[in-house]
């Protein structure tokens, strides 16, 4: 009895291991981004040196390994410090919030803030730094503070004589697509530093080659590239997990509609922050959801439809107040145009509702430009406003052709 007992069990044991789901693991991505690539075959080049990491939760690998981890890991390296942008090393903090600097409890390196006190690392922080690695998820619209952060990482490294290595990564919305419109210099702020277009179709490597060489910030620079990217690729193509950039940007097709109603804050427009559904909405006070919606489909946009409906944000601006407006139902991403998209709300919303909007020059600041706040005061159609900067559009593109690094 005892036998056939043990025998039933091992047979029993055997069957439930038969059917126990397989161990779970990531499906395979089709690119490869610059920290795999870097630590797969060039992490030997910083063996016996001193390095520092700018990074968040997106400097992951396809298989979501950190790459402070995988450095840190490595005795042949010496990883002597971290940087963080906007949001922090962690990614929580909200948009424009003091980021402080600390030390991280995973490694106990020290990590310095460049979104506090400084937004460039000195002197003092750069002590016992050879090599400065970049790893940050850019968005792909001009308006995102990382690239800001890029800059200045660059131009320090310059002035104290280090070295910087910018891990690529896919641009979230393709590199096949730019709109307009370029920076005006006289608009420069730290979310918009050198005349790039509004959706720039770059990858962060890419602009980094441009600052460096094209807009003359000359520092010691390498690029990591990746292996499988394409140019027409959305992110979607690429296989990869999303780590959400910032909390206001938590699904990688967040950043098509970022480019639209991210654009409209400063008009006093409703854009959706504060509710589920960030960037995906466009409302304003005492307007007529319906109109709006008729209005707008009207126009027959690529990609897009809009639905009538109400919000009611948890914070921000219109928080708690019941907001009319429409949702941004994007169907076809690879078609979808963002910056004309918001043009065309934004001449919706003026004619619709005008006493719910400001037009202040901290428009003129979102924008880079004063030619659409003059625009919309003026009563011009959305055609004519995109036209107006169209040839600035043109002339980026060409100038930003010999820094592309993928097909």
């Amino acid at each position: 009895m005892r036998r056939r007992s043990f025998v039933a069990t091992l047979a029993a044991a055997a069957v439930g291991a038969a059917c126990a789901p397989a161990r779970a693991t990531l499906p395979p991505a089709s690119v490869a981004p610059g920290d795999e690539i870097f630590l797969a075959r060039d992490i030997e080049r910083l063996h016996g040196r001193c390095i520092g990491i700018v990074t968040n939760p997106t400097g992951v690998t396809s298989r979501l390994t950190s790459v402070v981890d995988a450095v840190h890991g490595d005795p042949r390296i010496c990883l002597h410090a971290l940087y963080a942008p906007e949001h922090g090393l962690r990614g929580a903090a909200a948009a424009g919030a003091h980021v402080a600097s600390s030390i991280d409890p995973s490694t106990g390196l020290p990590v310095y803030s460049l979104y506090g006190a400084q937004r460039r690392p000195t002197a003092a922080m750069l002590e016992g730094v050879e090599v400065l690695l970049v790893d940050l998820q850019d968005v792909g619209d001009r308006d995102y503070t990382y690239v800001s952060t890029l800059a200045n990482v660059m131009e320090a490294a310059r002035e104290h004589g280090r070295e910087v290595w910018v891990l690529d990564r896919p641009n979230p919305v393709g590199g096949s697509a730019v709109e307009g419109p370029v920076l005006d210099p006289r608009y420069r702020s730290f979310i918009s530093l050198y005349p790039i277009a509004m959706r720039h179709g770059l990858t962060i490597g890419e602009l980094a080659r441009m600052m460096n060489e094209h807009f003359g910030i000359g520092c010691t620079l390498r690029i990591v590239a990746m292996e499988g990217w394409r140019r027409a690729m959305i992110w979607g193509d690429t296989g990869l997990q999303w780590v959400q950039t910032s909390p206001n940007i938590p699904t990688w097709e967040t950043c098509f509609p970022f480019l639209t109603t991210g654009l409209l804050d400063a008009l006093g427009a409703f854009n959706g922050v504060g509710t589920t559904k960030p960037f995906f909405i466009a409302g304003a006070r005492g307007i007529d959801p319906e109109r709006l919606a008729m209005r707008l489909n009207a126009r027959g946009l690529p990609g897009v439809w809009f639905r009538a409906g109400f919000w009611q944000p948890f914070f921000g601006g219109f928080a708690h107040e019941t907001v009319p407006g429409v949702d941004l139902q994007i169907y076809d991403y690879r078609v979808y145009r963002g910056v004309p998209t918001s043009v065309e709300i934004a001449v919706a919303l003026r004619d619709l509702a005008p006493h719910a909007l400001r037009f202040s020059t901290a428009l003129d600041r979102d924008w880079g430009t004063a030619a659409f706040r003059r625009a919309l005061e003026a009563g011009d159609s959305a055609g004519r406003v995109l036209e107006g900067w169209s040839a600035a559009t043109e002339e980026f593109r060409k100038a930003a052709a010999p820094f592309r690094l993928y097909a």
